[in-house]
């Protein structure tokens, strides 16, 4: 699902862009259907491997900047960011009507491997996905590049495994007529970041159906679920209205052949703070959460804090 999230305003255009921080650059590079992406790349001097993270729906990648530094303090090698086709650096506002939401799974993520790889060449690369960006790994046909991956958040979307009742109505009574007539998701609406019209219906589509994009006849891709055969951490929270426990096992279980351990942290585990489907990558965890993650993700260390599934009951 999505977040808000802070975007540039249009009084802001045209100004001189603030320096970039030492280690930290923005980086262009383009799909393979010659779409253009924008990402930010940030490098260190460590030994470990190179860290690709992927971001949920209408979340802009500055969301994990904060992380992204953390892990090369941590010793990773290079970290990316990038923004999917029509979001953030990745708009373009002559083809926002030809995109379709697969794209961002079928062609993004492919070309930010490439471009994490050509950045740090001859280095590991592990990933790191929130929310859609846990689903994309099972889709991208690429999940072999990586030696682990963890999933923060993310699960399968169909309608009757969230408990927030008005995610339908929200959808589909206002958020598909409002892509239809204006030709995109505003950010008033409260999805987050604005996504082209064309992404949205495919999003709402796919939550309307009872197993959500694998009921899709024209996302074939599907089947490379089977193919992910890696260690895969899944991080749930246990406050989250979308990623719920029987959402995020019907995602895990078309990960069929990964090594899977789960997590499953709520705001007890954090001194009380709330946090939520997207809070993760908030500041205010950088010193609970994140090291737990960093760790798995660099060292192959398990997390530990939280439950396990078994201990969920």
């Amino acid at each position: 699902m999505g977040g808000q999230a802070t975007r540039s305003r249009p009084q802001d255009a045209g100004k001189t862009p603030s320096p970039q921080p030492e280690g930290q650059r923005e980086l262009r590079f383009a799909a393979q259907d010659g779409f253009p992406l924008g990402g930010t790349l940030f490098e260190g001097s460590g030994s470990g491997p190179s860290v690709l993270v992927s971001s949920a729906t209408a979340v802009p990648q500055g969301l994990y900047f904060g992380f992204a530094r953390a892990l090369v303090a941590s010793g990773a090698r290079a970290v990316l960011t990038y923004d999917y086709r029509g979001t953030g650096a990745s708009r373009s506002r002559a083809s926002q009507h030809a995109i379709r939401m697969k794209d961002w799974a079928l062609q993004d993520m492919p070309a930010a491997i490439a471009a994490l790889d050509a950045a740090a060449p001859g280095h590991a690369m592990v990933g790191v996905g929130q929310s859609f960006g846990g689903q994309a790994l099972g889709l991208c046909g690429q999940s072999q590049r990586f030696e682990r991956y963890a999933t923060v958040a993310s699960m399968s979307g169909s309608r009757k495994l969230i408990d927030d009742p008005w995610v339908w109505p929200r959808m589909n009574l206002l958020g598909v007529p409002t892509s239809i007539v204006l030709g995109h998701i505003p950010s008033w609406m409260g999805i987050g970041e604005p996504l082209p019209g064309s992404v949205f219906r495919d999003w709402a589509r796919w939550c309307r159906q009872e197993n959500y994009f694998f009921d899709d006849p024209a996302l074939p891709e599907t089947a490379r679920f089977a193919e992910v055969r890696l260690p895969l951490l899944s991080m749930g929270m246990l406050d989250d209205p979308w990623g719920t426990p029987r959402a995020v096992a019907h995602l895990l279980e078309r990960y069929e052949n990964a090594s899977l351990t789960e997590r499953w942290i709520g705001p007890d585990h954090v001194g009380g703070v709330p946090i939520g489907h997207l809070g993760f990558f908030r500041s205010r965890f950088a010193d609970t959460l994140w090291p737990q993650l960093a760790g798995w993700l660099l060292q192959g260390e398990a997390p530990a804090i939280g439950l396990s599934r078994a201990e969920l009951a």
